[in-house]
């Protein structure tokens, strides 16, 4: 926990230091024809030495043509981006500021795209062995099972899918092929299948493709499957606090919402109860805030230093099999 000289991290924020609340019908992104605002908060220079080891589980690696395109849509759609930092720039930064390892997310949003990605972030992680990366194909496209193949052989070491950009439900048809290659390579998958946040400028309908019902079905089908949902699954807390209880293999990430920046109330009883199975992530760089905003928060709430410890690293380092003796 927080050591007393700790005094930049102790502080939770104030209602100046957060967007407006929004009524929950609206969503997270209300109508989608605004971004949210950039929240001009206080960064640290890097982590504070009291705390535990620290693995970011949900750093965003692309090309830099895909960031160029990713920082406008949020622009546009989202919220502003405050670091708008290339891939090996991300991961200097990080590092650089204490966290011990990141584990590298993308996704591919056409046929076609996997393959060039999934080397890209292979060489990423070949030059700087603090990388965990993990693949991703499109769910349905033609030879997803072998494109996942040569991911795995390339050394990443799991799977990364996003129901919004995706535009694919967990339980449909097309998600078997994937599920089986994880399964087959005991491989994890991270698959954002949340239904926030929900925007109208996404080409298909969150909360039709997404729930915590179809997750179950999932996890019932695939018992051997290692399945992280991030965002704590929001905005279904309860639900997914439910699931928790009878799945073994599910396994959520704070990202983002922790960091009292949407308009739900950050779930503290689900990180309560279950430090055992929620590791943290941050979404960086697509961060309308500080880069520590959230580590903050999660330091300030007095958890035992046994739970901080596994929600701030080891539980990651289990899910993802991050060998202590590593780099």
């Amino acid at each position: 926990m927080l050591a007393p000289d700790d005094a930049h991290l102790a502080p939770l924020p104030c209602l100046a230091d957060r967007p407006p609340r929004r009524e929950a019908s609206t969503g997270w992104l209300g109508n989608g024809q605004a971004p949210l605002p950039a929240i001009h908060d206080e960064e640290g220079p890097r982590l504070p030495e009291s705390l535990p080891p620290v693995i970011d589980a949900h750093v965003h690696l692309f090309p830099d043509r895909m960031f160029d395109a990713i920082w406008r849509w949020f622009d546009q759609h989202a919220w502003p981006m405050r670091y708008r930092l290339y891939a090996q720039d991300v991961t200097r930064f990080l590092l650089s500021r204490g966290v011990t390892r990141i584990v590298a997310l993308h996704y591919a949003h056409r046929p076609g795209m996997a393959r060039p990605l999934n080397q890209f972030i292979a060489s990423l992680c070949k030059d700087e062995p603090r990388i965990t990366g993990l693949a991703t194909v499109l769910p349905g496209e033609e030879g997803a099972g072998e494109i996942l193949a040569e991911a795995f052989a390339m050394g990443l070491k799991g799977v990364k899918l996003h129901c919004h950009v995706q535009c694919f439900a967990p339980d449909e048809e097309a998600m078997h092929e994937v599920y089986e290659a994880c399964v087959r390579a005991n491989r994890p998958l991270v698959v954002h299948a949340g239904r926030e946040p929900k925007s109208p400028a996404y080409k298909c309908d969150p909360h039709a493709l997404c729930s915590a019902d179809r997750i179950a079905r999932v996890l019932e089908d695939y018992p051997g499957l290692s399945l992280c949902v991030p965002h704590l699954g929001a905005d279904e807390f309860d639900a997914y606090e439910r699931l928790l209880e009878r799945h073994d293999n599910l396994w959520l990430d704070t990202t983002m919402v922790m960091s009292d920046y949407f308009s739900s109330e950050p779930p503290l009883g689900l990180i309560r109860s279950r430090p055992d199975r929620i590791f943290y992530g941050t979404d960086f760089p697509i961060l309308p805030y500080a880069w520590d905003r959230e580590i903050k928060r999660i330091a300030a709430l007095g958890l035992p230093e046994e739970h901080l410890a596994a929600l701030l690293g080891g539980n990651a380092a289990r899910f993802f099999g991050i060998s202590e003796t590593a780099p």
